[in-house]
C-alpha cells in the first residue's frame, strides 16, 4: 500500500513574488515565514528544518539553519492575488483562469432570464441598485465582506428552500457570470425576511445581504463555494478515481475541493485534530492521497498575530514528526502552502508570496526542485506516482526524487 501526503500549511509563505510591485504593491516586502522567524529567533522548528525550510526561504534565521539532506524547492502561485480557494483548486490541478471584477448589476438581466429560464420565481429587490428575490427565500447580489466585485453570493432561509436547491441556483447564477467566485449558503431562520432586512449598498455600485447581519450563520448553516473555471472532472481526485485510487481531503481543503469518490472530513478547524485524522488515514490499509489544510496560520496572519502563527507552526512541526513516523518506505509526503499572510506586513489581508515546497520519503536522497511555476506540479506529481492520467495542470517532479531503498520513484 502507498500513501501520498500534501500537508498545506495555509499561508506560509517565503518571501513576495517578483511581480508583486506590479499587481500587488501592498504585499512589496511580504515574507510570512521569515518575519515570523526573525520576531521569534528561539523558535525551533526541528522537522521543517530537516525538510529544508531554510533552503525554500534561501537564507537562515535565528536558531533555524538551512538542512544538506533536503528534496525542497518553491512554486509560485499561478492564480491571481493570493487565495485559499484557488490555490487549492490549483494544486489539484487546474489551471486557473483570469476572472473579470464587476458589481452585480452588470449582469443581473443575465442571471434574473437564467433563473427564470429553469423555472424559479424571481423579483427585483431595490430601487436604483437591485438585488434578485428567488423563490422569497433567497438573495442573489453582491458579497459585501470579501474584496468588492470579486465575489457574488447566494443567501438563502434553510428553513424555507432546501440546500440542493440553493447549490442548483448557485450552479446557474456561476455559468453566467465571470467574477472569481459565487458563494451559494444558507442557515435556519425563523423568517425569510431577516435576509431582506440585512440588505445594504456599498460605494453606490454594490448592493447585497450583509450575511452576519442576517443571521444565516447561526442555525444549521451549509455552504458551498464555486470558482470560476474550476471543473472537478479534470482534477487530481477524478483522475485519482479512475485509477482506483482514494483521495481523503481533511480540513478546509474539504470545504473547498470537489471529491465525491473519496472521504472528505469537513467543518475543521482545531490543528491537533487535523493532524489526529491525517495520521489515522495514514495508517489505514490501502492506496491513498491525503491531502491536509491547516488553517489556524492563516486566521493568525488575518489577526496579525504572530506569536499564534508560531505556535502553531510548532504543533504542526511536532505532528510532523509523528506522521514521518508513520511512513514507509515508498511512501510520499509534501509540506507546502497555498499563499502568505504575513502578520507583520501591515494590513489583514492574504500576501501574493512564492511558498515553499519541501518532499520528504524515507530514505530520500537530497534533491533541488527549484522554483515551480505553478502550485499543480504538486497534483500532477500525485498523479505521476500513482500512475493515473495527468490532471489538467502542471508538471510533476516525482522523476527528481530518488531514495536508497529503491534507487528510483514509485512505480
Amino acid at each position: 500500500m502507498s500513501k501520498f501526503v500534501v500537508v498545506v500549511v495555509d499561508s506560509f509563505g517565503v518571501g513576495a513574488m517578483d511581480d508583486v510591485p506590479q499587481v500587488r504593491p501592498q504585499d512589496i516586502g511580504a515574507n510570512t515565514c521569515g518575519h515570523i522567524l526573525a520576531q521569534y529567533p528561539q523558535l525551533r522548528l526541528p522537522v521543517l528544518e530537516k525538510l529544508g525550510l531554510m533552503n525554500a526561504l534561501g537564507f537562515e534565521v535565528g536558531a533555524m539553519k538551512a538542512s544538506a539532506s533536503a528534496a525542497y524547492g518553491t512554486a509560485e502561485l499561478q492564480h491571481e492575488g493570493g487565495d485559499t480557494f484557488m490555490g487549492h483548486q490549483e494544486i489539484l490541478g487546474t489551471f486557473p483562469k483570469a476572472p473579470l471584477r464587476m458589481p452585480f448589476s452588470a449582469v443581473i438581466d443575465e442571471v434574473e432570464q437564467a433563473l427564470l429560464a429553469d423555472g424559479w420565481q424571481v423579483e427585483r429587490i431595490g430601487h436604483e441598485l437591485q438585488y434578485l428575490w428567488v423563490n422569497q427565500a433567497v438573495a442573489v447580489g453582491d458579497n459585501l465582506e470579501a474584496d468588492l466585485g470579486q465575489v457574488f453570493n447566494i443567501s438563502a432561509n434553510l428553513a424555507a428552500i432546501s440546500f440542493e436547491e440553493v447549490r442548483n441556483i448557485g450552479e446557474i447564477v456561476r455559468r453566467c457570470v465571470q467574477v472569481g467566485r459565487v458563494i451559494a449558503f444558507g442557515g435556519v431562520l425563523e423568517s425569510s425576511q431577516k435576509i431582506q432586512d440585512a440588505a445594504e449598498e456599498k460605494q453606490g455600485i454594490y448592493v447585497g445581504i450583509n450575511a452576519p447581519r442576517s443571521g444565516v450563520y447561526k442555525n444549521g448553516f451549509q455552504v458551498v463555494h464555486m470558482g470560476f473555471g474550476v471543473d472537478a472532472t479534470v482534477q487530481v481526485p477524478q483522475k485519482l478515481h479512475e485509477s482506483g485510487i482514494k483521495t481523503v481531503l481533511v480540513g478546509k481543503v474539504a470545504d473547498i475541493a470537489i471529491n465525491p469518490h473519496g472521504v472528505s472530513y469537513q467543518n475543521l478547524v482545531d490543528s491537533q485534530r487535523i493532524m489526529d485524522i491525517t495520521l489515522e488515514e495514514v495508517n489505514r490499509p490501502g492506496d491513498a492521497f491525503i491531502c491536509t489544510n491547516i488553517q489556524e496560520t492563516d486566521l493568525a496572519g488575518h489577526a496579525q498575530d504572530a506569536e499564534r502563527y508560531a505556535e502553531r507552526l510548532q504543533l504542526v512541526d511536532e505532528n510532523l514528526d509523528r506522521l514521518m513516523q508513520a511512513l514507509t518506505p515508498g511512501d510520499c509526503l509534501v509540506v507546502m502552502a497555498d499563499h502568505g499572510n504575513d502578520p507583520t506586513i501591515g494590513h489583514s489581508k492574504h500576501t501574493r508570496e512564492n511558498v515553499p515546497l519541501l518532499v520528504w520519503q524515507p530514505g530520500i536522497a537530497p534533491a533541488q526542485l527549484g522554483l515551480r511555476k505553478t502550485l499543480s506540479d504538486v497534483g500532477a506529481t500525485v498523479c505521476d506516482y500513482f500512475n493515473a492520467a495527468a490532471p489538467q495542470n502542471g508538471t510533476s517532479f516525482l522523476s527528481q526524487l530518488t531514495t536508497a531503498e529503491t534507487g528510483g520513484h514509485h512505480d
